[in-house]
């Protein structure tokens, strides 16, 4: 069984500050490994898709669920849906099976009744200046809440994971010098170019 608190010290190295939306996706990403019966993935073994969208509260939900699950970026198999949800479907790609695991909407209200948000956050005061008094209560309240009062997870369903081709082509664009993956690659005149200095 994966246990959230395990992670909790590192995912706040990771992440950079304290805020309740980080554990909470520790939180959330634990149940779904923990229903799928996966560990963390240090390849591709694992796929998260996020609903998460853009340029709204409680994004750093993203970095919890990369923490723990080991669905990087760089490995490229964590991506958005961009619904402007907080959303969690974690497939296992070695089985087909898939989990959606999603925090409750009233878990979610009493966080943004609290002192960190209406005091804090929503005055525009940057999570690294939030007193450790108002915040540590608030992620211990995430990080100790049973599952049940915390979120709801589905049961385990079909999930085909089509994987995108991976390439290893590469360029040098023959006007900055930048080393471009071919596929992003442009012909300016008779030269191979990369997009920047395509559209220049």
């Amino acid at each position: 069984m994966v246990n959230p608190n395990e992670w909790l010290e590192f995912g706040q190295k990771f992440h950079g500050h304290k805020c309740p939306a980080m554990p909470n996706g520790l939180r959330v990403a634990a149940a779904a490994m923990n229903k799928l019966g996966v560990e963390r993935t240090g390849d591709s073994a694992l796929h998260a898709i996020l609903d998460l969208g853009e340029n709204h509260c409680a994004t750093c939900f993203a970095d919890g669920v990369q923490v723990i699950t080991g669905c990087t970026l760089g490995k490229g198999n964590i991506s958005k849906s961009h619904k402007g949800k907080w959303a969690l479907t974690l497939i296992d790609k070695k089985t087909n099976r898939a989990v959606r695991v999603t925090p409750k909407a009233e878990a979610m209200l009493a966080n943004k009744k609290t002192e960190f948000f209406t005091e804090y956050r929503e005055k525009g005061v940057p999570p690294t200046q939030v007193p450790d008094a108002v915040v540590e209560p608030l992620v211990q309240m995430v990080m100790q809440a049973p599952d049940e009062k915390m979120m709801i997870v589905s049961e385990v369903f079909e999930y085909i994971w089509v994987e995108p081709a991976h390439t290893f082509n590469s360029f040098v664009c023959e006007e900055c010098g930048e080393m471009t993956v071919m596929e992003y690659g442009r012909v300016k005149g008779d030269k191979k170019v990369c997009m920047d200095c395509a559209a220049k």
